[in-house]
């Protein structure tokens, strides 16, 4: 067999060094631990089964090689291992052992269907990579590699169980790869991978990624800051064994059963906490933790309250994941308090069930049967998955679906209520469109304010813990293109993208429609001389998968020229026995300024109703109408063909957006006079500044709305009046 060239995306490809590394007894070994795990919880004909796929997956690695130099199969042995551990159902097992095999050897996915059945088959194929497309960057191609395993786990989770397994293997691993790239896949696992691991409930597996990328990636940091734990675990062991001793009595004397365990807090957990909060080592001072686990929920809060009453909590550290679970199911409570000389401490209480959950997430439905205890985490966990579905069809490309779900892979922190009393989870800085569309995809798009804590706030307004949110809507609203710039969740993201393309593809067809009527006009034709047949015939010469509105849309955009479509119309038009074309003179595109993003008037020149203008068709932007005189289309003027002939609507009912320049003299009272005669003049203000001062005299800077060319006139007459003034200047700028 041979071994496949082996493509920089993968994170473990196969590589062939000297075959004098190869370790069978430790793969022996290994073997015969898995098959340990196996007896513990399967029958005897599903671990056989399980073995044949053992037997499979070495048979198609067999020459192939890790970069560490172990056999290539060690890798999926101990893949399974790990969802051994999970107790996986054999299916998942079988897929674990033969989740490369795809991709780095010639065996397919049928093949593997007819060994082992399709349901191993489909998990295999979620969890291989894809192959690399030519011309495709690394990003592209890992996010297309993402979109997939993501769109086949929302089917099946037990794909990114598969896939976590396999990055944790690759990660205890990664010191036999390349420095550069080890830098990579650690900064892709801590960004993606153990995110996902959290957001699943994983946590053990979670904090184990968070400690390897931290390891890879800042080595000397990591260094650091273990010797230095490893030196104040000394100091503080005396604290510690206090605490410890003092639990451990205190909670039996108020007659509550407990097991009582210390942690020591993670490595990246402190780096996190010195960077985030700008501290020294010396100044995190909860470097250690404590679980206490009790038999039921109430003996939670008994526990609480005996703890309370041996050390003081400290306020505003108190957090209820009972009440209000996590986005991934954990439930907790959570205090702070002051320990011996002054130290702060974690508690965590909980029940076993709790930690059992807590500790593996979704995988806990295959370490315990009872569906019931585990039904509301499925539920949510389900939830989520099919959001993966609905941000992939609102998301335009892979990159744009990938920025859209690292958004959503960190917990929520904060909770609000709907005016119903529902809690919801959001993101620490969500804002009142977040919570529109976590409710629903149409109350976001048509919102138009909203009610926090019952007083009208802007929709911008960042979210607080406990906040109660009331959305109001409007029947014609539509998502404002200003919202990407403050909306957290990756689903209000992707919707309001979803919903500005589509609503720019409609505008930029009826553009088409126009550009090509006047182009028609200049063929000596109408609209309505192009028959079906013709259109037919026009879209089979293009021998492209394309329709009529897609042509338009395409002229809309600037993408085609109207007149040549209009000619080739034309063309076809005769060949199917039309009468010959009487070539006439165009007539003009009418501007009424509410077509849309399809239309845009220049911020350059900032064209009013009134001034001469000329419409530019730009690629991918549509038509852009500047006035005449701009000095942007001085610069076009090699671009002939891309003009278009527009005229102004006689009678417009929007305002537009007009700059003016005033000169006057530096005195009191001057800016009040201004703008009492802008708004005496029938026009509002939209922006206003002023340059520095220069003796004498000032520039102020205004931004105006105004209906037309007559109206700006009428307001400049007005402002002439003021004696201050001494010079007004229309800025183009």
């Amino acid at each position: 067999m041979v071994t496949p060239v082996a493509t920089p995306a993968a994170a473990d490809e196969a590589t062939v060094i000297a075959p004098q590394t190869y370790s069978p007894v430790d793969l022996a070994d290994n073997l015969g631990r898995f098959r340990s795990k196996l007896s513990a919880y399967l029958k005897p004909e599903e671990v056989a089964r399980v073995e044949s796929a053992y037997a499979f997956s070495d048979a198609a690695h067999r020459g192939q090689f890790r970069s560490s130099g172990d056999p290539y199969v060690s890798h999926p042995l101990a893949v399974a291992g790990t969802l051994a551990d999970w107790h996986l159902d054999p299916q998942a097992l079988i897929a674990a052992l033969l989740h490369d095999v795809m991709e780095d050897t010639a065996i397919t996915k049928q093949e593997i269907s007819d060994t082992f059945g399709k349901s191993a088959a489909e998990l295999v194929d979620g969890v291989s990579k894809l192959d690399r497309i030519e011309n495709q960057s690394y990003e592209e191609a890992q996010a297309e590699n993402f979109r997939k395993m993501l769109l086949a786990m929302a089917r099946d989770v037990r794909v990114i169980l598969i896939k976590l397994a396999d990055r944790l293997h690759n990660m205890r691993t990664l010191g036999a790869v390349p420095r550069e790239k080890r830098r990579r896949i650690a900064r892709e696992t801590l960004d993606i991978y153990a995110p996902i691991a959290s957001r699943l409930g994983l946590n053990t597996l979670y904090r184990e990624l968070q400690e390897l990328s931290f390891r890879h990636l800042h080595p000397l940091r990591y260094r650091v800051l273990e010797k230095a734990v490893k030196g104040a675990r000394g100091n503080r062991r005396e604290v510690v064994g206090k605490i410890m001793q003092a639990l451990r009595r205190h909670l039996p004397e108020a007659g509550i059963e407990a097991e009582v365990m210390g942690r020591e807090k993670h490595l990246y957990g402190i780096y996190r906490k010195m960077r985030e909060k700008h501290l020294s080592f010396s100044q995190v001072l909860d470097i250690y933790g404590f679980r206490v686990i009790v038999k039921d929920v109430p003996t939670c809060y008994l526990a609480l309250g005996a703890l309370h009453s041996i050390y003081k909590p400290v306020p505003g550290k108190f957090k209820d994941y009972i009440a209000i679970p996590k986005a991934n199911g954990y439930q907790s409570l959570h205090s702070t308090l002051i320990g011996p000389y002054g130290t702060p401490v974690e508690v965590q209480i909980r029940t076993a069930e709790m930690h059992h959950i807590g500790e593996s997430g979704v995988a806990a439905h295959w370490l315990y049967k009872d569906e019931n205890a585990l039904s509301e985490l499925q539920q949510k966990t389900h939830k989520w998955l099919q959001s993966l579905l609905e941000l992939q069809s609102a998301s335009g490309d892979s990159a744009e679906f990938l920025e859209h779900v690292k958004v959503d892979l960190f917990p929520g922190e904060i909770y609000v209520f709907t005016p119903k009393g529902k809690i919801l989870g959001l993101a620490r800085g969500a804002t009142a469109v977040d919570f529109a569309y976590a409710v629903h995809t149409d109350i976001g798009n048509r919102c138009v304010a909203c009610r926090i804590n019952f007083e009208l706030m802007p929709l911008r307004t960042e979210l607080r813990n406990g906040d109660r949110i009331e959305i109001i809507t409007a029947t014609h609203a539509n998502p404002n293109p200003s919202w990407l710039s403050y909306v957290k969740s990756g689903k209000a993201r992707a919707q309001i993208r979803h919903f500005l393309k589509t609503q720019q593809h409609e505008e930029s067809a009826a553009l088409g429609e126009r550009l090509l009527g006047q182009a028609l006009a200049g063929q000596g034709l109408q609209p309505a001389d192009i028959s079906s047949s013709v259109w037919e015939r026009f879209l089979h010469e293009r021998a492209a998968k394309t329709s009529r509105r897609d042509v338009l849309t395409d002229i809309g955009l600037g993408k085609r020229m109207a007149a040549i479509v209009a000619r080739r119309l034309a063309a076809a038009r005769e060949a199917e026995g039309g009468a010959p074309v009487e070539h006439k003179p165009q007539g003009a595109i009418i501007i009424r300024g509410s077509e849309g993003v399809a239309v845009q008037l220049a911020k350059c020149c900032r064209p009013i109703p009134g001034d001469p203008i000329v419409g530019i068709i730009r690629k991918g932007q549509g038509l852009v109408v500047h006035t005449h005189d701009c000095h942007s289309v001085g610069k076009t003027h090699h671009e002939r063909d891309n003009w278009v002939d527009v005229e102004w609507e006689p009678s417009t009912e929007r305002l537009f957006e007009v700059g003016i320049r005033i000169v006057a003299e530096n005195r009191r009272g001057v800016l009040a006079k201004v703008a009492a005669e802008i708004a005496a003049g029938g026009s509002d203000i939209q922006n206003v500044n002023m340059d520095e001062e220069t003796g004498l005299y000032t520039t102020l800077n205004f931004t105006l709305q105004v209906a037309n060319r007559v109206h700006f006139a009428r307001i400049i007459r007005g402002l002439r009046r003021i004696p201050e003034v001494m010079r007004i200047t229309r800025a183009k700028e």
